[in-house]
């Protein structure tokens, strides 16, 4: 219910939370002829059962409004630890307690199920991380046009919020960004404008290894390295101030697009990658590696998919999106023979060199879209045991999923970090006599709405 009292502003129910965790209310409106309509408002930090004040926002067609006042607060609303929250389109439910957090992506994921008709019944109550805070082993910032470092603003992708601190970063992460931070305007180094296409740097991007506490620095810009000698000041506070950094860089990127990419980069200090562990296998991390960036819970989904998979020592397994071989190596190590399957070709042959690396030696590495490798690799490999697919949010669609349940593997294990898009998927498989087991939501990102679910589904036998 919702009273409108003033031009666009008005006191409203909030009642319910959007797909992406924002808080959404039903208002009436009435049109020049006095008709009233309904229309669904999504205003922003705010959580269902609350009463607030809020105001319309330009362009009316987007139905958004700003918070204004909290007439009535839920009991777990609670003040936010970081002073960016509001304005950092980073982190958007700082103001919730944590436990609240994690019943809300519980329900998440069994509602998603419930619309599909499934059981919500195997959903498993979602484990929280021990820390909800400084989880976050990768972070990219970026310049604005004055070379001030910061995060984006949120809805605003040309706004850019000088940092002061980031509480989801490890305190190693935001130390070393704040000296770049330092270095730049000691130097006065341009930021790039993005209307203008000019300025020199571009992002920061920030890799810290937990378990090694190697960390890696990458620089993007639009020039080469070569005519700037402030380098060698940034390098030597590196050096004297941050002996963990192992790998500081300097990447080109010239493109008009503005993307964290490369088309050249130097070394500027150290190597071009750093070491990582988890779950006990040892992995190279360059600047374009895609890796789990909460470990701690990401062990956890190595875990929890070995523990539902239960491979066995003369089992086949395609390992689909692998990636640089997150379940890979672990799986590996517990069947006869595991075909991984990624688009990426820097992340095979990242998977290639990791599990060379720890010794695993009964992998086989295909660099191919997804539908299409899964053909070539089930022509020479033949249909699997087991199958565990992590695709990315957008899902692996109907196409995969059938091609999925045709090669007829005993258990597929679903690793998930879209529970509308698993959702979608998993439904593919019912006509294949494939029967929904478990659900495990895992919280990889606390102060966020979303939630990784890890799954098991088998196949029925006649």
């Amino acid at each position: 219910m919702a009273y409108k009292f003033k031009d666009n502003t008005f006191i409203t129910d909030i009642s319910q939370f959007d797909a992406k965790g924002v808080g959404r209310a039903v208002i009436h409106r009435e049109n020049k002829q006095g008709k009233g309509k309904k229309q669904h408002i999504t205003i922003p930090y705010t959580l269902p059962g609350e009463r607030v004040q809020a105001t319309l926002v330009p362009p009316y067609r987007k139905r958004i409004a700003k918070l204004d006042d909290i007439i009535e607060a839920h009991p777990e609303r609670i003040e936010p630890a970081c002073p960016h929250f509001g304005r950092c389109g980073g982190c958007s439910w700082q103001h919730i307690s944590y436990e609240a957090q994690l019943n809300e992506k519980t329900l998440q994921v069994k509602q998603l199920l419930e619309e599909q008709q499934f059981d919500s019944s195997v959903v498993q109550p979602i484990i929280g991380a021990d820390d909800a805070w400084h989880y976050r082993n990768k972070m990219e910032f970026t310049f604005n046009k004055d070379g001030e470092l910061g995060l984006h603003e949120k809805d605003n992708y040309r706004k850019i919020i000088p940092l002061e601190t980031c509480m989801i970063a490890s305190p190693e992460m935001v130390a070393a960004t704040m000296e770049v931070a330092n270095w730049t305007k000691e130097h006065q180094l341009s930021g790039y404008d993005k209307e203008t296409k000019d300025g020199l740097l571009r992002h920061l991007m920030v890799r810290h290894s937990q378990a090694t506490g190697e960390m890696m620095l990458a620089l993007f810009a639009t020039e080469s390295a070569d005519q700037y000698s402030a380098l060698s000041d940034l390098i030597q506070r590196i050096k004297e101030k941050y002996p963990y950094v192992k790998s500081l860089l300097w990447l080109e990127n010239r493109d008009i697009a503005d993307k964290v990419q490369a088309q050249q980069g130097q070394i500027l200090l150290g190597r071009d990658f750093i070491y990582d562990e988890l779950a006990g296998y040892r992995y190279r991390l360059w600047y374009d590696t895609f890796f789990q960036t909460n470990p701690v819970q990401a062990e956890k989904l190595v875990e929890l998919a070995l523990e539902m998979a239960q491979p066995k020592g003369t089992e086949k397994m395609i390992d689909l999106f692998c990636g640089v071989g997150t379940f890979s190596l672990p799986f590996a190590s517990r069947v006869s023979q595991l075909a991984g399957i990624e688009i990426v070709e820097t992340s095979i042959e990242s998977a290639k060199r990791n599990a060379s690396d720890n010794g695993v030696h009964n992998t086989w590495f295909l660099a191919r879209d997804a539908r299409l490798g899964l053909m070539e690799v089930l022509e020479l490999f033949g249909n699997p045991d087991l199958l565990l697919l992590d695709p990315p949010r957008s899902g692996a669609g109907g196409k995969v999923m059938r091609r999925i349940a045709r090669s007829k593997p005993k258990r597929i294990v679903y690793v998930s970090c879209n529970p509308k898009t698993f959702v979608s998927d998993i439904k593919e498989l019912i006509p294949f006599d494939y029967h929904l087991e478990t659900v495990q939501p895992v919280d990889l990102f606390p102060q966020t709405y979303h939630v990784e679910c890890v799954s098991l589904l088998q196949r029925e036998t006649i």
